[in-house]
């Protein structure tokens, strides 16, 4: 049985993980034979946003109680990551993952990405272990990596700030997915389109799918 580690940034699409990829991610590493372990950061948001209005909320909450919803509380602090124990690591994505696990929504190519995300994500590559990323989060991968091969859609201005670091963006549609055979990364875009529930199942099957052919 293949082992997944998955990140989640927090718990709502506009300030944490997007609720349908992260479960719909979980759904597809199981449909497919694996098992799955839940990891995020334990720090604080970068801000809490009324998913009603769309309007800032003022109060603080924390990245891995929030993500823990998801999770329904079986998840562990991102820096306890072991990239031995695990077969693949997979980044849902959401807001959270351009303003919790990094800070891509404000600085783009300038970002940072927070110590144990780099951790994990580098622990994986250096052991030939893939990574995968749905939506907004592959914006991490090339932050990390430089030069890599991915995907976030047909969005041009986020793919111009992922080239100007080194990656190398392809424009996709729904469901597809781009490999990165030389660091095994797999990517598709998800809710960066305009997608329907069914279209992020797609994703997130054909994502976990390519991951498996990965792993040695």
């Amino acid at each position: 049985m293949k082992k997944f580690a998955v990140v989640l940034s927090g718990c709502g699409v506009f300030d944490g993980a997007e609720i349908h990829e992260a479960t719909l991610s979980l759904l597809a590493i199981t449909k497919q034979g694996g098992s799955y372990e839940v990891f995020a950061p334990d720090t604080t948001q970068h801000h809490v946003i009324n998913h009603l209005t769309g309007e800032e909320m003022e109060e603080t909450r924390n990245v891995l109680v929030e993500s823990a919803r998801i999770a329904r509380g079986s998840i562990h602090d991102l820096k306890t990551f072991n990239p031995e124990a695990f077969d693949g690591l997979l980044f849902p994505g959401g807001f959270g993952a351009a303003k919790n696990l990094s800070n891509w929504a404000f600085e783009a190519p300038d970002a940072s990405v927070l110590p144990e995300v780099e951790d994990a994500i580098m622990g994986m590559v250096q052991l030939k272990k893939p990574v995968g990323a749905l939506c907004i989060s592959p914006v991490i991968l090339a932050k990390v990596l430089g030069a890599v091969k991915l995907t976030i859609g047909d969005d041009e201005g986020t793919a111009q700030a992922m080239e100007s670091i080194g990656a190398t963006h392809v424009n996709t549609t729904h469901g597809e997915v781009v490999v990165d055979n030389d660091k095994l990364i797999v990517t598709t875009p998800c809710y960066m389109l305009d997608a329907t529930i069914d279209q992020i199942a797609e994703g997130a099957d054909n994502v976990v799918k390519a991951m498996i052919g990965l792993m040695q």
